[in-house]
């Protein structure tokens, strides 16, 4: 597979695309006057202890308080309750790091469990466990980084070997934990001296995080546009990884490197609620505040051989495309997929194991749960940052985010009700002006209504559209004969 990261970097915004094949399926989008928050450290200040919740709040310095869960606070092994003799206080100083971004009204969600994350390990100074990456399958390999992990880590740490730090030696391994413990010493010193609240830790820009994260053996280029970039990811893998460093290379050609390998056409799709198989079928996508529902249909597929096998041949296209636009929009939480119907026991394994197959590609960890009663599957996605659709998109403000505005006669019904009300008042002299937007005047034309009105009332009533006005507005206006 051929997998390709493009960087764009503005001085407004820094846009990252993940390529495999041509075919984009991750996008991130990191900007300069709000950058995410998710990885940083900062000491904090209890605002708010309620035991009944089971949760903290912390003052981080930022608009939203941080949401701590109790559990979070005590360690698991000492069989103490989160609620009881919790050892937390308002008013008190405490380190956490953000671990999810604020999403909608919910404050960013953090943890006293700290990490800090190298190119082949993340240091976790707070608990004593060595864990290794799941994307590394070679049990022998396993157990290798596993014994060099005992012998690099510090006494009463943790650390997580990363997908990255399979071949690698243990020097490779020792210097990525040496600069990490030698940062969260510095971090120590600051948080004794420090006033809260304070960032004490920013976790480092998209396009290091890329390097860092996103640039393995197993991609064959890293294409930015920007040549400041450039010099300091060579810099950056001089250190770690000088083998990558002919797959970076900066774009030369005119305009917009996301134009020239047909991404912004690409990020247009994100918001489509249909998305449309390559066999003629669709999916489409739904989301609400507690989950994403995603149905699947035939649409103009007709299938060749008999109802089954299209049945077939839909589902396991669409599970294959579901993988993928769930990666790409970063959509997390609950997920709830409504697949056509299939009789054959055979045939729901086959889509399943699509499903799980796609999913494995994905860095963020998923998990199928299956087929419930209904015939429904089930399945779950972390979610920790942003999605990339809240991000680039707003709520309509015509529709409140509803997807939906009354019809125009609905709107008209109102008018006349409203023309009734006037009717019961006192007579005025004078005609009634009813300003509405234009759909809506040209069904109010159309209807009898008025002209009964015009009898009930004794009054002359005349319809104008307002171009500027919205379908759901109207005003009735009188004037003087």
């Amino acid at each position: 597979m051929l997998k390709t990261i493009v960087a764009n970097i503005d001085p407004e915004e820094t846009r990252m695309a993940l390529l495999e094949d041509g075919e984009l399926v991750e996008v991130s989008v990191e900007r300069t006057e709000s950058s995410n928050i998710v990885g940083n450290i900062y000491l904090g200040k209890v605002k708010n202890v309620l035991p009944g919740m089971q949760a903290v709040f912390v003052d981080i310095g930022r608009d939203k308080n941080a949401f701590l869960y109790t559990g979070d606070v005590i360690p698991k092994t000492s069989g103490a309750s989160p609620t009881a003799n919790h050892p937390l206080t308002v008013g008190q100083d405490i380190m956490v790091q953000i671990i999810k971004d604020a999403l909608g009204s919910k404050g960013p969600r953090a943890t006293t469990h700290l990490t800090l994350p190298g190119r082949y390990v993340v240091l976790m100074p707070t608990v004593d466990y060595i864990g290794i990456s799941r994307r590394i399958a070679n049990d022998a390999e396993r157990e290798r980084l596993k014994r060099l992990a005992e012998n690099v880590r510090p006494p009463g740490m943790g650390i997580i070997v990363r997908t990255v730090a399979e071949g690698k030696s243990e020097e490779d391994l020792h210097k990525d934990v040496k600069y990490l413990s030698d940062l969260w010493a510095t971090l120590l010193s600051r948080a004794k001296i420090a006033h809260a609240p304070l960032l004490l830790y920013r976790d480092v820009n998209l396009v290091i995080r890329i390097v860092r994260d996103y640039l393995t053996a197993d991609v064959d280029s890293f294409v930015l546009d920007d040549q400041d970039a450039y010099d300091r990811v060579c810099d950056l893998l001089k250190f770690s990884s000088p083998d990558l460093i002919p797959k970076v290379r900066v774009h030369k050609g005119k305009g917009d490197v996301f134009s020239h390998f047909g991404i912004d056409d690409a990020l247009e799709q994100i918001s489509q609620r249909q998305v449309w198989l390559k066999c003629g079928g669709y999916i489409v996508i739904d989301r609400t505040e507690a989950l994403t529902v995603i149905d699947v249909n035939t649409g103009k597929f007709v299938g060749n051989t008999n109802l089954s096998e299209t049945v077939l041949k839909t589902n396991l296209e669409a599970a294959a495309e579901i993988a993928r636009q769930v990666r790409l929009r970063d959509i997390g939480g609950i997920i709830i997929i409504d697949f056509i119907d299939m009789d054959k026991e055979e045939h729901k394994k086959n889509v399943l194991a699509t499903l799980e197959a796609t999913l494995q590609r994905d860095r963020t960890k998923s998990n199928v749960l299956g087929l419930t009663a209904l015939g429904l599957v089930e399945m779950t996605r972390k979610k920790a940052r942003q999605n990339i659709e809240s991000l680039l998109y707003m709520d309509c403000p015509c529709c409140q985010a509803r997807g939906r505005i009354q019809s125009p006669e609905t709107v008209c019904i109102q008018i006349c009700r409203e023309l009734r009300k006037i009717a019961a008042r006192p007579r005025l002299q004078g005609r009634l002006v009813i300003q509405t937007s234009p759909r809506v005047a040209g069904v109010l034309e159309k209807r009898e209504d008025l002209q009964k009105m015009e009898q009930e009332l004794n009054r002359k009533l005349i319809s104008e559209a307002v171009p500027a006005m919205h379908d759901e507005v109207f005003s009735i206006l009188h004037q003087d004969e």
